[in-house]
């Protein structure tokens, strides 16, 4: 079984940064593709960015040239680096995976933005 645990979240000032984390446990690691995604409140959860088993990548549009998603094979570990944050990216955010058919979730990491 696959379970994945967020980490990083927190307070920081618009404009500041953050880099979260998404530990996984579980098998085929360095194939499985990840994903981020966020879940501001009254709204729907919604796609940040995504990092398949090659490396490859994707951002959502209002993210792209802020938020940089990586990956750690050896630590079975994705991360998100986001720059320049905005008060409505206040969220938790969660990373994602696909586990056979089945979505696998992350409990979440808050992260507010506030000045």
């Amino acid at each position: 079984q696959v379970q994945l645990v967020e980490s990083g979240g927190g307070l920081v000032q618009p404009g500041g940064s953050l880099r979260l984390s998404c530990a996984a446990s579980g098998v085929f690691f360095s194939i499985r593709t990840i994903d981020w995604y966020r879940q501001a409140p009254g709204k729907e959860r919604e796609w940040v960015a995504v990092i398949d088993g090659v490396g490859s990548t994707n951002y959502a549009d209002s993210v792209k040239g802020r938020f940089t998603i990586s990956r750690d094979n050896a630590k079975k570990t994705v991360y998100l680096q986001m720059n320049s944050l905005k008060p409505e990216e206040t969220a938790v955010y969660y990373c994602h995976t696909l586990d056979r058919s089945v979505d696998v979730w992350g409990q979440g990491t808050q992260v507010t933005v506030s000045s």
